[in-house]
């Protein structure tokens, strides 16, 4: 059994080579990856609960079976979120062939926080808000949702959002850029003021 507290100064990459040797450690990676891939997975999936921490158990294992294969080049964390994101993909591509729909549901204080950065609504109801982004990420394209769940809503780095959807950074940013558009535009649609 590993001692979790005695690795808390460790870094990801150090447990990820301790995990090649003792898979004991793997718990320790768990323990800090685990509530954060569950935030992410259900902020750019329709999954109930339920479906999402079968998502995360999942893609635990995959992250064990290709342990050997991280390059160290990288950052853990945008190794493990890029494992997330193609699990969601595929889930998602799985769900579409069975005629399952896609909704994203965030918190209040998530919603806030991209309205925010976006420069808009600030004195609109809470609920009204959380509801409007609610419905236009819902409605964008997934390549634009995904740049602004990974930046906004995940507070990633252009680097770390390049490096987990394996695009360069300038296609990152552009991404962004047209994503931040087409969420403007949904809010002239739904006539919310900026």
């Amino acid at each position: 059994m590993v001692n979790e507290e005695k690795c808390q100064d460790k870094s990801d990459e150090e447990i990820v080579r301790l995990t090649i040797e003792n898979q004991d450690y793997l718990a320790v990676l768990i323990k800090r990856y685990e509530d954060k891939l569950l935030r992410y997975i259900n902020r750019i999936s329709n999954n109930s609960r339920e479906e999402a921490e079968d998502m995360v158990q999942e893609i635990f294992i995959k992250v064990y079976t290709n342990l050997n294969d991280f390059d160290p080049e990288l950052k853990f964390s945008s190794w493990v979120y890029r494992i997330a994101h193609n699990h969601a993909i595929s889930n998602f591509r799985k769900n579409k062939a069975r005629g399952i729909n896609e909704q994203i549901e965030i918190d209040e204080k998530l919603a806030n926080s991209l309205a925010g950065d976006i420069n808009t609504v600030k004195e609109i109801d809470h609920i009204l808000l959380k509801k409007s982004v609610n419905k236009i990420l819902g409605r964008m394209e997934s390549k634009y949702r995904e740049v602004l769940v990974l930046k906004y809503l995940e507070e990633k780095e252009y680097k770390e959002i390049s490096d987990i959807l394996k695009k360069p950074m300038g296609t990152i940013a552009t991404l962004i850029n047209r994503a931040k558009k087409q969420f403007k535009i949904e809010l002239d649609k739904q006539r919310i003021n900026i």
